[in-house]
């Protein structure tokens, strides 16, 4: 199925290194082979195949290369400066397309070996904006439940997605958990993760957790960031203009794959909600340069509001509030709407009619999520 992304990439292609980062299995490996068909001589090498891995350390493609596709790079030692090497000495005509699953962009932090050569695309799964006029791309139920990673969310029967989600969860904790770090209690992880798909869309306590689990909250903590590192989850923090206070806040946890929450229909819309609204925010820093993120808004006395898109300035561009089937007006999201002055959306799954109440709209879910950038 046609991702949308691919002319971006290769526009970008020709300017600098392309990253294509996200979860495992989410497509990256098909786009980046997709992106390759476009040009006449192209090279894929996987670090995972051995003699791909010698090809790679040995740089043995040829000259003539166009396009150099370089899937899992980020498990060599030293990659950052192989990579650098490659891009100051090939040939001006060869573009390099590199994949992974852990977060490649995460390398900032630790160097500026790569500063100014290099665009990041991060795939996310399916949404129904990306859908739109494609099959299946108004059936918002199959999102909620399926997830929106292709093969799940494609196969043609129930059971296929359920054998590809329980292979999935497998593969997640005992590869790519254990190929990320080394951890020594591996039913401690398993069972923070267990609950962590059980307390979606609430605020997160590392305390409660680690008294479940019998760890300490620093240990949560640690297993939390593995999680986030390797895209299976994603934290929504408080909005504040002190950014620091906000971290300290509690935050909420949303999972990529909409099919790992454990939850009534609620709970699964304000996810998928929630990784539509990170996909729109991604794309939309990632083409345009930007840092949006994606917020929630909690006061002292409980009022709360499920997210708030904020803008690179730190202002509130939207205050969106997630309801199943209730068409009356959120008494919370009215309360943040007029007392700060924000544009606000209720986005409702069962909506007998669309309306507007003051400033604020009450819309379908499904409308509301066509009209996203990606």
């Amino acid at each position: 199925m046609y991702r949308k992304q691919i002319q971006k990439i290769i526009k970008d292609l020709d300017k600098k290194i392309v990253f294509i980062v996200g979860p495992r299995q989410v497509g990256k490996t098909w786009l980046a082979k997709e992106i390759g068909k476009k040009y006449k001589k192209t090279v894929y090498l996987n670090y995972d195949r051995f003699e791909d891995r010698e090809i790679m350390k040995n740089e043995q493609w040829l000259e003539t290369t166009e396009l150099l596709i370089l899937d899992e790079l980020h498990k060599m030692s030293g990659w950052k400066n192989f990579l650098k090497g490659v891009y100051d000495t090939k040939d001006e005509n060869m573009k390099i397309l590199v994949t992974g699953s852990a977060r490649l962009e995460a390398f900032r932090q630790t160097g500026d070996s790569l500063a100014g050569r290099f665009y990041i695309h991060r795939l996310m799964p399916f949404s129904i904006a990306e859908l739109a006029n494609e099959k299946y791309a108004d059936d918002l139920d199959r999102f909620m439940e399926r997830g929106g990673f292709p093969e799940p969310f494609l196969a043609e029967e129930e059971i296929e997605a359920n054998r590809w989600r329980n292979q999935y969860i497998d593969g997640l904790i005992r590869n790519d958990i254990l190929d990320f770090e080394k951890i020594h209690d591996f039913k401690a992880i398993q069972m923070v993760f267990e609950l962590l798909r059980r307390k979606v869309g609430s605020p997160i306590s590392y305390k409660s957790i680690a008294t479940d689990v019998g760890i300490s909250p620093t240990t949560v903590i640690k297993y939390i960031n593995i999680f986030e590192a390797l895209f299976i989850i994603f934290k929504v923090t408080p909005y504040s203009r002190n950014i620091a206070r906000s971290i300290l806040k509690e935050p909420k946890i949303y999972f990529y794959d909409n099919g790992l929450v454990m939850g009534d229909d609620g709970v699964k819309l304000e996810n998928f909600v929630g990784i539509s609204l990170l996909k729109h925010i991604l794309a939309t820093n990632d083409l345009s340069g930007e840092f949006n993120q994606l917020k929630y808004l909690r006061t002292k006395d409980g009022k709360e509001i499920d997210f708030a898109v904020v803008g690179s300035n730190n202002v509130i561009n939207e205050i969106v509030e997630v309801k199943l089937s209730d068409g009356q007006l959120s008494k919370n999201l009215k309360y943040f709407s007029i007392k700060y002055s924000l544009p606000a959306v209720q986005i409702v799954k069962d909506l007998k009619r669309e309306k507007q109440v003051g400033n604020i709209k009450i819309v379908k879910v499904i409308n509301y999520l066509k009209d996203l950038f990606l």
